[in-house]
């Protein structure tokens, strides 16, 4: 067998695939109360993380009393240092797996729930800490080191956006000066339409520049083609015996194209098949996945490849080791796509939308002022990963020259804001029109009487493909209920504002840790068809007795409170779910006549403190897909659903007549 050619890594991915995961702000949040809490009891505190196996075990026997895991696990400490990886890798847990100042300052911020943005770039607390650990977050590449964060910076600065191919497969080929400069030379001839120039030319010159790939094809053009010779040039990073399944596909390729025996494509497809990255090997070569289409017209479903060309031994090797080695490095770049978006995501200052990667508005002013100081740090550690620092403490060049940026976004915006303040208006004005797009692009009528339909049949794999997984579906539920109502309303009102959500940099719902209030409070001018008020709208998933226990005291709770604080009697709830319990009607119905007091006790009860009565409309989503099927506005539905608000008749009577019969029979 050939000498070894040592694999080396050709790409960055932030964090690892082990911590790939749903509600990934919800997940980061609770994994570090539980560690907190965990390393507090006494029979832990004096341990030590590394090495230790019992200590990780008794770690995942932990989680799994607190519900954060389900099952068992075979391995549960390798599980356990798995669920914990993520946390270490950008710097909020230490080598030991305690919190550092970073993820207690993350920590202390989730458990008070104070998310509001407290910095020039308007992002959320919690995000503006996250990306000062994205900035020093640093991975170790063939021995050198990388800040990936900083070199994706240093793309968007350069080209403004990148497209969602260039961010999932060159973005991430940039792991020292060189190879980045080989991703720039390639952004730019792919954009200015130079001949031949592709993302996967651009793939290719980037693998060839390492010496490893370059000895492995000098290897595989002089020594005899078999297994074993196929499992050293495969380079493979875990298991070198995976690429000895490559023999068969060779031999099948080599027939075909280079003897031009036509009947060994069948051979070519199976063989392809049995490769571990079968299906990218046969969507490179043929334009179907049919067998039998294959067997009766090969040369019918041929893509064009680099195979089309060859006449010689050298031509078909060079051709074949390259093809392997692209198709190797897109299957690793498309799996870490995923995993990076979550990272960069949690920033909240890089958007995803149209097919588009690019800074928002205040912070790509922001970061091309600084990328002249910023991107030489993109090949060094941080020293102060774990700190709780603030920008110019990362770089100098980070701090903060409020009049510069100021000056950078009037002139684009064509605003004269002279101050932040003064700007903040036309940025909300931004953020609208991009809620518009979205609404136009994602959330149509169409679209959203699936949402409901889904949410009915709890099919909550496609809801989370629909709008987000980075949510719990109840919290994904109260967003489009958010949603469609603004649409009721004529896409009139801070609606933004209105939900009570948190809501990333692309407008979508993500869930934080320790729940809180679920309140809609959409606020309603006056107008010829109502007079001014507000309409707390609650929505809850929960049937039958859960829906008793959890909904009839927070929901009438919720609407005495707020008509106690703002005195304004034309308030009035709607409580949306997808199942009405007939009790919960009942409930909501004897409200009318109900009086809710100030929580003061009887000794200060006045008149003041008193509400004589308040009127909550129960809501099921059947009668939401009504309301979106009749198109009807807010200004039509207001009066059909509080003029005669409960008649002398039973709660279900009144349902029935006053609220299913609002919509004409379908």
């Amino acid at each position: 067998m050939p000498n070894e050619i040592a694999y080396r890594s050709f790409c960055w991915s932030l964090g690892t695939t082990s911590f790939r995961t749903r509600e990934f702000n919800l997940t980061i949040e609770r994994q570090l109360a539980l560690l907190d809490e965990f390393w507090a009891q006494p029979e832990n505190a004096r341990e030590t993380w590394t090495r230790n196996s019992p200590l990780q075990s008794r770690y995942y026997r932990f989680m799994q009393s607190r519900g954060f895991v389900d099952g068992d696990a075979p391995r549960p400490d390798k599980d356990a240092r798995q669920k914990t990886s993520g946390l270490a890798d950008i710097g909020l847990i230490d080598r030991e797996h305690r919190l550092t100042a970073a993820g207690a300052a993350l920590l202390e911020i989730s458990r008070a729930r104070d998310f509001e943005p407290d910095n020039f770039l308007r992002i959320p607390k919690d995000s503006y800490l996250y990306l000062r650990q994205l900035l020093k977050t640093a991975v170790e590449i063939g021995g050198g080191r990388v800040r990936p964060f900083l070199t994706l910076l240093h793309l968007l600065t350069r080209f403004d956006s990148l497209s969602l191919e260039e961010f999932t497969y060159l973005a991430p080929l940039c792991t020292d000066a060189a190879s980045t400069q080989c991703v720039i030379d390639g952004i730019v001839q792919l954009r200015s339409g130079e001949a031949d120039i592709t993302i996967d030319h651009i793939i290719l010159r980037r693998l060839m520049m390492m010496d490893n790939y370059r000895a492995a094809l000098r290897l595989f053009q002089d020594a005899p083609v078999d297994e074993g010779l196929l499992a050293v040039v495969g380079l493979n990073r875990k298991s070198r015996r995976y690429d000895r399944a490559y023999l068969p596909l060779y031999q099948a390729l080599r027939a075909a194209y280079l003897h031009r025996d036509r009947s060994a494509f069948i051979a070519v497809f199976t063989a392809a098949g049995k490769t571990n990255i079968g299906s990218w090997w046969r969507k490179h070569i043929f334009d179907t996945n049919s067998a039998v289409e294959i067997r009766r017209r090969p040369a019918a479903h041929l893509r064009p490849t680099r195979f089309d060309c060859v006449t010689t031994e050298s031509e078909f090797r060079t051709a074949f080791f390259e093809t392997m080695h692209l198709l190797k490095a897109k299957v690793t770049l498309k799996d870490y796509f995923d995993l990076n978006r979550r990272y960069v995501k949690l920033s909240d200052v890089v958007l995803f939308t149209d097919g588009q990667v690019r800074l928002d508005i205040v912070p790509r002013h922001f970061f091309s002022a600084a990328d002249g100081g910023l991107y030489p740090l993109a090949y060094t550690s941080a020293p102060n990963l774990f700190e709780d620092c603030p920008l110019e403490e990362i770089a100098p060049c980070l701090a903060v020259n409020e009049a510069a940026l100021l000056r950078g976004i009037n002139a684009e915006l064509g605003t004269r804001a002279a101050t932040a303040g003064e700007l903040r208006q036309a940025l909300e004005d931004i953020r609208y029109q991009r809620l518009s797009r979205l609404i136009d692009e994602r959330f149509t009528d169409d679209a959203l009487l699936r949402l409901l339909e889904d949410f009915e049949a709890r099919n909550d794999d496609a809801i989370r493909e629909a709008v987000t997984d980075n949510a719990e579906i109840p919290t994904i539920f109260e967003y489009v209920l958010g949603i469609l109502w603004y649409k009721v309303s004529g896409r009139r009102g801070r609606v933004l504002d209105y939900m009570k959500l948190s809501l990333d940099a692309d407008l979508l719902p993500r869930t934080h840790a320790a729940g809180g209030d679920a309140d809609i409070v959409y606020e309603y001018p006056e107008t010829a068809q109502y007079p001014e008020h507000c309409l707390l709208l609650e929505a809850t998933l929960a049937d039958g007795v859960n829906q008793r226990r959890m909904e009839m005291e927070p929901v009438s709770r919720h609407l005495g409170q707020h008509l106690l604080r703002t005195g304004n009697p034309h308030s009035y709830c709607v409580f949306v779910t997808t199942y009405l319990d007939l009790n919960v009607l009942s409930d909501f119905c004897s409200r009318r006549n109900a009086c809710f007091y100030e929580p003061a006790g009887y000794e200060h009860w006045d008149e003041a403190a008193m509400i004589p009565g308040m009127k909550i409309v129960p809501l099921r989503t059947a009668e939401l897909k009504k309301l979106l099927r009749s198109h009807m506005t807010y200004a039509e539905l207001y009066p059909r659903i509080t003029a005669g608000y409960l008649p002398d008749m039973l709660p279900h009577q009144w349902y029935r007549r006053s609220i299913e019969s609002i919509w004409p029979d379908e």
